[in-house]
């Protein structure tokens, strides 16, 4: 069995969360590896959690390879605001291949088989912790093709398990980049321009934020 074929539904789970509600948001931060993830949830940390950081990024990918989590993180835009805790996962890779960081990449086999097991014990984390998020921005780069098997197979169980989705088409500040290009292959979903490193366009991002998971929480109380 791979490693996305695990993303199986926990409908009890889903059902106890969706009976009692919650306090606030668990906002998942998801995405193929690279793709600006950690570096997306630091730029929240920078405009709203006291400049924090969450992980460290590297060219390397699957830098992070452990779920991590700041709690209590408040957003606000034009009067409406949303608290919610964000959570940075590991980049969703259908296979994880420890030659590559030693072909590629540079790293000894030693390091590089280290680093392809905690990214595959990553990338399970990441998938268990889908049954506790209330939404999740899906961060894909604007300057890749958008059909890839990864990106098309979390798409397909985010929507199976009925959550919110908002795909930060990240690296708008490249010159290859082609936004529009993630919103046609994506059209069900509300799709933001940003660069996550740069700071551009996040105001419009948090904006989309409040709105889309701040509804689906009020669904969820009902």
């Amino acid at each position: 069995m791979g490693i996305i074929d695990r993303l199986s539904l926990s409908r009890f789970s889903r059902m106890i969360l969706s009976i009692f509600g919650k306090k606030h948001a668990r906002i998942g931060i998801y995405g193929p590896p690279n793709v600006g993830k950690t570096t997306l949830a630091n730029r929240i940390l920078l405009d709203w959690g006291g400049g924090e950081t969450i992980g460290t990024i590297s060219d390397i990918p699957h830098e992070t390879r452990r779920v991590n989590c700041k709690k209590n993180i408040q957003i606000e835009h034009d009067g409406a605001s949303l608290t919610m805790d964000i959570i940075d996962t590991p980049g969703i890779a259908t296979k994880i291949d420890y030659k590559d960081f030693v072909n590629v990449y540079g790293l000894n086999r030693e390091e590089a088989r280290i680093r392809a097991k905690e990214a595959t014990e990553g990338v399970i984390e990441a998938i268990k912790w889908l049954d506790d998020v209330d939404g999740v921005i899906l961060v894909m780069d604007s300057t890749q093709d958008p059909f890839t098997q990864v990106n098309v197979t979390i798409i397909g169980n985010l929507e199976a398990r009925n959550l919110p989705v908002l795909i930060a088409a990240n690296k708008i500040d490249a010159d290859d980049a082609s936004p529009a290009t993630l919103k046609s292959a994506f059209p069900q979903h509300p799709v933001v321009p940003i660069s996550a490193l740069a700071g551009y366009n996040t105001d419009n991002l948090y904006s989309m934020m409040i709105k889309e998971f701040s509804k689906k929480r009020r669904r969820r109380k009902q």
